[in-house]
């Protein structure tokens, strides 16, 4: 495993692990191959011990958002600084290559530095970036998507990367919370979990997410409390909540409720039920989620309907969505929207056109797409999806649309048999990027044109270099900040098949 699967889930085969340690926010990377040859015959746990004050300027960004300051050559990776600004830093721990410190005081500044609004983001560590104004962030994620596109997908510098897209407002963004529910002194509690621990730290208004949302988990716990629940505790198994779900739809205002339960039910259920509805407005469905194993996943497998519908609706360009207890749905509506915008901007449809949809989910891109082209053809590996999919079409009365459940080695051959040419393909695939079968199968299939919306800017240069080397040519790509205040990017790219 790579150091970059290490610390942020991200596969990049074939990847130096010094070269993918230093992608940086600010597109300069802190790594450089003879102060890294002067290093090694340097012995850092010599140099620098733990608890050490030292003073050094901040250089880079790294694309988790930390800072990185350089002693001596040897860099630093601290939390919660900018570009420019002179710090002093306690050292935490030192590794071979490269050590973690903590910010002691900024001695100098940066003009991009603005008040914290949310110190608890800080402890939790959602919000890296939100110590940094905000045209500074947008200017850091495009740097960083330059660089990634530049060292990591060896595209030329020329390469056309937009400015990012960001908010007019970048707060109280998220339309879901999934919050884990611990015992804290005494009491059932609400909250999130510290960084790199599972200690509860209380929160009641996360500013990064629907202040409606942060109302209704509080209701929720103030309920739970009220009536006896207990909180799940991971060591002992036991306890009855182990995770409150709240989805809203941004424009419709519904609002549903799962409850994350270490069991098959829930003693007094009808007390629950009129509680909870009494309480929380809007509320169109309350699902209780069974949850019995002993490992991190938020959900379990299995649902059960307390009160309501199953599902919720939204709306998305324009477009009438149902989303169930275990649909994707994007987290920030309206960015999402930019974003599927800028995959129609990409795909460019007259109307005749053939258009694959791979990753489809429950066809929020699809049917944006459907009112452009002549025929979509969407698939997705998770049933339940496509089901979702196919009642989302009908409702928006959407026929030129075929959903196919399943592998894309299996399906693609066979709609290929089928004599079914794609003038488009659009992907949108998970963290990871492209499965190699699914690029070999998207190489043979090819269409004229391949749009490329991507969570993972690292694995996106990656796919779109293997597409690259086999004739594809990619135009240009445009960073969306789904996500403000954290060091996250989605990205849309356009390759065209040449010749």
């Amino acid at each position: 495993m790579d150091w970059l699967a290490e610390k942020g889930g991200i596969w990049l085969p074939k990847l130096a692990r010094k070269e993918a340690a230093s992608l940086c926010l600010t597109g300069i990377s802190w790594y450089d191959r003879k102060e890294e040859q002067r290093r090694l015959k340097m012995d850092a746990k010599q140099v620098f011990k733990k608890n050490q004050v030292h003073q050094g300027q901040v250089v880079d960004l790294t694309h988790e958002g930390q800072g990185v300051v350089k002693i001596e050559g040897y860099p630093f990776f601290v939390e919660g600084v900018i570009p420019g600004e002179q710090v002093a830093i306690k050292v935490l721990k030192v590794g071979k290559s490269f050590g973690f410190a903590r910010l002691e005081e900024v001695l100098t500044p940066s003009p991009d530095r603005v008040e914290i609004t949310d110190p608890i983001g800080r402890q939790i560590g959602t919000m890296t970036l939100q110590h940094m104004a905000y045209p500074a962030q947008l200017k850091a994620k495009q740097a960083l998507v330059k660089q990634v596109f530049s060292r990591l997908g060896k595209f030329p510098e020329s390469l056309e990367v937009r400015p990012t897209y960001g908010m007019d407002h970048p707060w109280q963004y998220r339309n879901k919370a999934q919050i884990p529910v611990r015992t804290v002194k005494g009491q059932l509690e609400t909250g999130f979990f510290r960084k790199n621990s599972h200690q509860l730290v209380p929160v009641e208004n996360f500013h990064i997410q629907d202040p409606a949302i942060d109302q209704a988990i509080l209701v929720t716990r103030d309920i739970l409390r009220q009536l006896g629940y207990s909180a799940y505790d991971e060591e002992s198994r036991k306890g009855q909540i182990r995770h409150i779900i709240v989805k809203r739809g941004h424009y419709s205002g519904q609002v549903m409720l799962i409850l994350v339960v270490n069991g098959k039910g829930l003693p007094a259920e009808d007390k629950l039920i009129k509680a909870l509805t009494k309480a929380i407005p809007n509320l169109v469905s309350l699902v209780l989620n069974s949850h019995t194993q002993a490992n991190n996943v938020i959900m379990g497998p299995t649902n059960r309907l307390l009160w309501g519908q199953p599902v919720y609706q939204d709306q998305m360009l324009g477009l009438d969505f149902s989303i169930s207890p275990h649909s994707f749905y994007q987290v920030n509506t309206p960015q999402a929207e930019a974003l599927y915008r800028y995959a129609l901007e990409a795909a460019d449809l007259s109307g005749s056109e053939t258009v694959l949809d791979a990753y489809c989910g429950i066809g929020t891109i699809s049917l944006a797409l459907a009112r452009q082209a002549g025929q979509v053809y969407a698939m997705e590996i998770v049933p339940e999806a496509i089901d979702m999919a196919r009642a989302n079409a009908e409702a928006n009365g959407l026929s030129n649309v075929t959903f196919q459940a399943g592998k894309a080695e299996e399906v693609l051959p066979a709609w290929q048999a089928e004599g079914i040419h794609f003038d488009v393909a659009v992907v949108d695939p998970p963290r990871k990027g492209l499965d190699p079968e699914f690029v070999k199968t998207l190489i043979e299939l090819a269409p004229d044109k391949i749009v490329y919306v991507s969570c993972n800017p690292a694995t996106c240069a990656r796919d779109c270099q293997l597409l690259a080397q086999a004739g594809y040519e990619l135009q240009w790509v445009q960073p969306v900040d789904l996500f403000p205040k954290t060091a996250h990017i989605e990205v849309v790219g356009l390759l065209e098949r040449k010749g």
